[in-house]
């Protein structure tokens, strides 16, 4: 089910932008899980947030709401279903509707899927146990957008939640689309909270480069988190 948004017109024109930006799509196959360093890449981060879930007490997640923030065609709520939520508990909402129909096809029945760019979100205070957000923030520029969407994000995460980060802490500079969020922006946009963050994803130019030759060099050099790309960690209410 897909459900149209209620935009506020002070996010429209960043709105617009953001989907002007996203026209500008990558080779087909670009990010396929055929290719090796996109697979070495994915199974990386999910090991890693299995790893922090269980430590966080979510394991099992059966019985537990999700919602994601941008979740595109889906890939993630797909991932959480595989993991043990329940598909009528989960939740995507993403400002494209082109994506969101492809979440429709690609995801089971009893997902709910809306329209929004996440400043404004229709659901009850504490509504989700989880709230995620993938390579989102660093896709929007406008500072009070940001502001808005964590605050959303805090309001309809119940007091025990918890805020599943995942996102560059760097810049592209060859993409002046998107702007890395550091430790310091995070702790601001999510004051007070408890935040653990882990430096992850070894740099995907590099990835695609060695992985096919060789998955224990990735592996080594993702350790040494020098060319490591992105934070993925937990955020919790004060």
């Amino acid at each position: 089910m897909i459900t149209e948004p209620q935009t506020a017109d002070s996010t429209l024109a960043e709105e617009a932008r953001i989907k002007q930006a996203y026209k500008k799509t990558k080779p087909v196959g670009y990010y396929s899980f055929f290719d090796p360093g996109n697979l070495f890449l994915v199974q990386e981060r999910e090991k890693l947030l299995l790893k922090r879930l269980r430590q966080g007490g979510r394991a099992p997640l059966a019985g537990q709401r999700l919602l994601e923030i941008g979740c595109g065609s889906g890939h993630w709520l797909r991932e959480f279903i595989k993991w043990g939520i329940k598909p009528g508990d989960v939740t995507g909402v993403d400002l494209r509707p082109d994506v969101l129909a492809s979440a429709a096809d690609l995801c089971p029945q009893g997902v709910t899927l809306r329209c929004s760019n996440g400043s404004r979100l229709d659901f009850p205070d504490e509504s989700f146990d989880l709230v995620l957000q993938s390579l989102v923030f660093t896709s929007v520029l406008d500072q009070t957008m940001k502001e808005e969407m964590a605050r959303e994000m805090m309001r309809v995460l119940k007091q025990d939640g918890l805020i599943v980060w995942y996102d560059f802490h760097v810049d592209n500079p060859w993409n002046p689309n998107v702007r890395g969020v550091r430790k310091a922006d995070i702790a601001g946009l999510f004051p007070n909270c408890s935040i653990a963050l882990d430096r992850v994803s070894l740099a995907l130019p590099v990835a695609k480069r060695l992985a096919h030759w060789s998955w224990l060099l990735c592996y080594l050099l993702e350790r040494l988190r020098l060319f490591n790309t992105h934070y993925l960690g937990l955020i919790q209410k004060p």
